[in-house]
């Protein structure tokens, strides 16, 4: 599926209930987990000492943070919705967010995106898009869950 531009309430209103795509696939890396790991403060051995995972974990690895693939959500989103005209976009809320299944290190990731609702408020635009991300070659998805954004168009 390819990249949909948006320009404009209208824009958005055209995909309402419809799928708007998934994003390329990203592989969740060791390295990237430490980062976030150093970033957030959460130096759980779980993400973070490879053997001690393998030998006492649930998972027989370490595990990328349940935020670490939630803030993903920015890059992998625009690689499914250009968002053109824009003067600011605000990340407003998440609604109904299940983190379903662990993502195992060295896991390829892509965001799967459905646009819910938009409504205009007023000018600013408020966009429900439902989310998973999906993990390669898994049934089930790391989280699921309603992201709320707002658009200020110029």
């Amino acid at each position: 599926m390819s990249q949909i531009t948006i320009g404009s309430f209208e824009d958005f209103e055209k995909f309402i209930g419809q799928d708007l795509g998934v994003s390329d696939y990203h592989n969740i890396t060791q390295a990237q987990i430490q980062k976030f790991a150093d970033a957030t403060l959460d130096q759980q051995w779980i993400h973070t000492d490879p053997e001690r995972a393998k030998t006492e974990g649930t998972f027989g690895n370490t595990i990328a943070h349940g935020y670490l693939t939630l803030s993903l959500v920015p890059y992998l989103w625009e690689q499914i919705v250009q968002v053109k005209n824009l003067k600011m976009m605000v990340n407003y809320g998440i609604e109904n967010l299940r983190f379903a299944q662990a993502v195992l290190v060295d896991s390829e990731v892509r965001l799967n995106a459905n646009l819910k609702n938009v409504v205009n408020l007023r000018g600013t635009i408020k966009a429900e898009v439902n989310v998973k991300l999906e993990i390669k070659d898994q049934r089930k998805p790391a989280f699921s869950g309603v992201l709320v954004f707002l658009y200020h168009f110029q």
